[in-house]
């Protein structure tokens, strides 16, 4: 909204210095700081409130027994998230803009199926909040719209259907008429991958702001002729304006840190999990590096993978031995380091290592190319 005002009176008066608000980087510097103040000044107050409503976490009893002093830790906190996110994209974005359209409205869509989520859980004390195949139907809605807008819309025709094959120059991988179907996929699962992921204090948020500082520089170069052309990948006018977007996810992202990090004072709840593993999903599939999801979220793509071998190999043993046996000790797989007796903050942080190689290996996939 501001960014039409200063555009209004840079084309109608021309003042010095007005040119600046054109440029993406601007704006995105601006969005990040804006999201990031404002994250500082909502983040008590919103966890103040949360607190006098008693809206806390209820801990698992065949959890970790570390985890057990957690109990009552206010959660819903994605709501601080959402909000920094959404009010600096507004105020510095082309809300014009399809690409900013889609990830934004899908981003908002899924953080309300994971408020509904958290709402029964915490709130109606439902133990298993939203039946589960409704927030599949929530997931499979947004992937619906993104993949039947990137399919049908003309400023997508070019290469509507294509992506990125990643280290191989002058190769786009086709998914032809399954395109819709693999949008559907990749948003449920990039959702779901960050919602197990969210199990420690600071894990899933540092490892998303990792993830989108990298998705902001593929971004930007995808939207940019010269540097797409240059790096040989596809060249989508217009994409640059998610890097605003990007922007102000990392500014909200590094505010809730603040709050988040070991001890945390508020967990983000399905509310910021699910709403950040669907902006994850929606942005790699908007600027066409949908195959490099497995690489950039390693850390999401682990700890998914865990859960489901540990289940699959559960009930495999069960039925052939009569007794379920388990691979890891607890999944997600950050779990089983816990219980490898691992301190906290240091399966974080070493987390965060392996995803900052993750992003670097990313972005040289471009230059391999």
């Amino acid at each position: 909204m501001i960014y039409y005002f200063l555009e209004f009176i840079n084309s109608s008066f021309a003042p010095p210095g007005f040119n600046l608000f054109k440029y993406i980087t601007f704006r995105s510097a601006l969005a990040a700081i804006t999201a990031l103040v404002l994250a500082f000044y909502l983040g008590d107050k919103i966890i103040d409130y949360l607190r006098k409503k008693q809206i806390g976490q209820t801990v698992r009893e065949d959890g970790p027994q570390s985890h057990l002093k957690k109990s009552g830790t206010p959660t819903m906190g994605g709501i601080i998230i959402i909000l920094c996110v959404t009010i600096p994209v507004l105020l510095w974005g082309d809300i014009r803009s399809t690409y900013i359209q889609l990830v934004l409205g899908g981003t908002l869509f899924l953080g309300c199926v994971g408020f509904l989520d958290d709402y029964l859980k915490v709130v109606t004390k439902m133990p298993k909040g939203l039946i589960a195949r409704y927030k599949l139907m929530g997931q499979i809605f947004v992937g619906l719209i993104v993949g039947a807008a990137v399919y049908f819309m003309p400023e997508f025709s070019n290469y509507a259907t294509e992506t990125t094959l990643p280290f191989f120059k002058n190769m786009n991988f086709d998914f032809s008429y399954l395109y819709i179907p693999a949008v559907v996929f990749i948003i449920t699962a990039t959702s779901n991958a960050v919602n197990l992921t969210d199990g420690l204090d600071g894990l899933a948020i540092g490892t998303i702001v990792i993830v989108m500082a990298a998705l902001g520089v593929m971004s930007y170069v995808t939207g940019h002729a010269i540097y797409s052309d240059y790096l040989n990948i596809i060249y989508l006018p217009g994409s640059g304006e998610l890097t605003v977007f990007i922007a102000a996810l990392i500014g909200a992202s590094l505010g809730f840190m603040w709050f988040n990090f070991y001890p945390a004072q508020v967990f983000m709840g399905d509310t910021g999990s699910l709403a950040l593993g669907g902006a994850f999903g929606i942005i790699a599939i908007l600027i066409k590096k949908e195959l490099l999801i497995p690489i950039l979220g390693g850390i999401f793509f682990l700890e998914t993978v865990s859960v489901i071998i540990q289940r699959l190999y559960f009930k495999y043993t069960k039925k052939k031995y009569g007794e379920g046996k388990r691979v890891f000790k607890m999944a997600p797989i950050h779990h089983h380091f816990e219980l490898l007796g691992w301190a906290e903050p240091k399966i974080v942080v070493r987390f965060y290592i392996i995803t900052f190689i993750l992003a670097i290996l990313s972005l040289a996939s471009f230059k391999v190319r």
